[in-house]
């Protein structure tokens, strides 16, 4: 059976209200003004060090970094599940899938820690029998390290494996990894897909094992 690997914000659940809401809070510690939802949304993808120092500005030190992302992490920690749900059709996709004998697992830049919990908070984590996060590995997605130590446990090899996701950095881990791809149109950063496309398209995990044969 294929090995199906999963993005997680984006994808699985739409977690945009949750990190805007620990991004202005952060920056009103920090004494400045919130940013835009969609502000907010653009920077989401390559992890919450990333996040932090788009979300602070290029001018900010690495000391003032830290106290930000400090309390970031703190922050979002407490209300990381106020606003976050899975997408509609993920549910319906994910069962059909494991009904189907699939091996799934995730692959996200976001910590962790936080991904097991969001997870394990929405009752998904029974989905998977592997779940990584950006501090997972000495290097984040778009680096295939993770995805090929995914496909190393399962046991499988790139022909048999599929990374599902919403924006280029999953496709371009896909590409480095040599496995095939799928976009979805829904998630966060849909647009980059125009510059990366997957191999497969979609607008709803519901249609997923479907499209895949």
């Amino acid at each position: 059976m294929d090995l199906l690997v999963f993005d997680l914000d984006g994808t699985l659940v739409d977690s945009t209200l949750d990190l805007a809401n620990s991004v202005n809070a952060t920056r009103t510690y920090m004494g400045m003004q919130p940013l835009p939802i969609p502000t907010v949304a653009s920077y989401v993808g390559n992890g919450a060090p990333v996040l932090i120092r788009k979300a602070i500005g290029p001018e900010a030190d690495e000391e003032t970094l830290d106290v930000a992302l400090t309390y970031f992490l703190s922050w979002y920690r407490e209300h990381i599940l106020d606003n976050t749900l899975p997408y509609p059709g993920v549910i319906e996709g994910l069962d059909e899938a494991l009904n189907a004998g699939h091996k799934m697992a995730v692959l996200t830049n976001k910590p962790e820690r936080f991904s097991k919990t969001l997870l394990a908070g929405l009752g998904m984590d029974k989905y998977f029998f592997r779940v990584y996060g950006g501090n997972s590995f000495p290097l984040k997605k778009p680096n295939p390290f993770g995805l090929q130590k995914l496909m190393e446990e399962a046991e499988v090899q790139p022909a048999q494996t599929w990374m599902i996701g919403d924006s280029s950095v999953d496709i371009l881990t896909a590409r480095n990894a040599g496995v095939r791809c799928v976009g979805v149109t829904y998630g966060i950063q849909p647009e980059s897909l125009e510059t990366y496309p997957p191999d497969v398209l979609l607008d709803s995990l519901a249609g997923l094992l479907p499209a895949l044969k």
